[in-house]
């Protein structure tokens, strides 16, 4: 198992992109023929044409808020999976709601994030993800499972039971949210209850900054965070040299201009989309409304994968002005008639409790009477008038925003 997982993680990326496009071809085909939903969206997609990361471009976008409503249409999934609902173990709720396959084995890959974490066979894990309708808890468990590792279903809640059963059960491992943790660790040590036996975490499902790092490190647990998702599994994981996040093996990634289907360069912050490799419920330039930057430097431990910064907020800035909904989508077709323009952000504010609006506009070169342009683009868009001020280039922050809401109501 672990050696599998280092030959895959130190493939070249020549090799990596090469295998990757040829299983993406036969899921495509494959998809086509067996999925009604991926055949209605894939549309003249010619599976033997997408032989590199250019040619993704030539798959259509799928939101994942559009998700609820694709199942609607055909339930429950949508019409994306190839195989019958009664092929699958589960099925899970999330909200939205949207529901998602669950399959044996390590059906979501979350094995590689524990491996890279030190996870082994024949550690003790003690896992805090809920077992309740999300599928969360057992993501974890087949992915420790799968390693040759036993698992602890602790769950959400019932903090003390839970501690009580750390004191008796000596787990080494912890899996769930990082607060979850810093909770079981200081009240432990309140309670007089020996959890020191945990001496390694995987975090998800939540924001872990440093700073939370750092506490759950003092208090004698260091922790590497995972990201993943119901509908794709893995898509990333830390390693403890502290480069970002890797990219799971099984995915491909890009970075959108949110509301857009427009590849971003690397390092700039945009929309994560995920293309995954799973031949039962295959994902195709998956838009998760989660924004992200790949890293472009060369990692110190040999993996090769392309790294995330990990989660940094969401793509999905939707907002209500004067009444009028505006969605990052309106942005992008405006930049798209646009000449010259590298980046444009809405900045939504309130004065005297009116809503203002006004329209950073990046160019390269400004034109007479560009102002006037970019408002008829703007109130033929948006059906709202905005201030419009031009900036230099690179002037507007690297963040992914596009929609900036100012307001406050105190």
């Amino acid at each position: 198992m672990m050696k599998k997982n280092i030959d895959l993680e130190r493939r070249s990326v020549d090799e990596r992109n090469s295998d990757h496009f040829q299983e993406l071809q036969k899921i495509l085909d494959h998809s086509m023929l067996n999925s009604e939903g991926w055949k209605s969206i894939l549309g003249d997609v010619i599976p033997m044409e997408i032989t590199d990361r250019k040619d993704l471009q030539k798959i259509p976008i799928t939101r994942k808020s559009n998700l609820s409503n694709l199942q609607s249409k055909i339930p429950p999934f949508g019409g994306l999976t190839t195989k019958p609902v009664n092929y699958f173990k589960n099925i899970y709720v999330s909200p939205g709601p949207i529901y998602d396959p669950g399959g044996r084995d390590d059906f979501w890959r979350m094995s590689r994030a524990m491996s890279a974490a030190g996870f082994n066979e024949g550690d003790i894990v003690y896992n805090t993800f809920s077992y309740h309708l999300t599928p969360a808890g057992e993501m974890m468990e087949q992915g420790a499972n799968y390693i040759g590792a036993c698992v602890i279903p602790g769950g959400i809640g019932n903090t003390e039971q839970q501690i009580q059963a750390i004191d008796k059960l000596k787990p080494n491992r912890y899996v769930g949210t990082p607060s979850f943790l810093k909770t079981i660790l200081e009240k432990g040590q309140e309670s007089n209850l020996d959890v020191s036996s945990i001496k390694t975490g995987l975090v998800g499902g939540e924001a872990c900054p440093p700073s939370l790092k750092n506490i759950l490190s003092e208090l004698g647990c260091p922790v590497l965070q995972s990201y993943g998702t119901a509908d794709l599994g893995l898509v990333a994981y830390e390693t403890w040299e502290n480069e970002g996040m890797f990219c799971d093996e099984k995915v491909i990634v890009e970075i959108v201009r949110p509301g857009s289907e427009e590849v971003l360069p690397d390092g700039e912050v945009g929309e994560l989309v995920v293309t995954n490799l799973n031949h039962e419920y295959p994902l195709f330039r998956f838009a998760t409304g989660d924004l992200s930057a790949v890293i472009t430097d060369i990692s110190s431990c040999g993996r090769t994968s392309m790294r995330i910064k990990g989660w940094m907020g969401r793509a999905d800035q939707t907002t209500k002005v004067r009444g009028m909904f505006v969605r990052p989508e309106q942005i992008a077709k405006i930049s798209s008639k646009l000449d010259n323009v590298s980046k444009l952000r809405l900045i939504v504010g309130n004065i005297n409790h009116k809503d203002t609006l006004k329209m950073l506009v990046e160019v390269s070169e400004k034109r007479d009477s560009f102002e006037d342009v970019i408002k008829e683009e703007i109130k033929a868009e948006l059906k709202l008038r905005a201030e419009v001020e031009i900036v230099s280039k690179n002037k507007i922050p690297n963040d992914g925003l596009v929609i900036e809401d100012t307001r406050t109501y105190e």
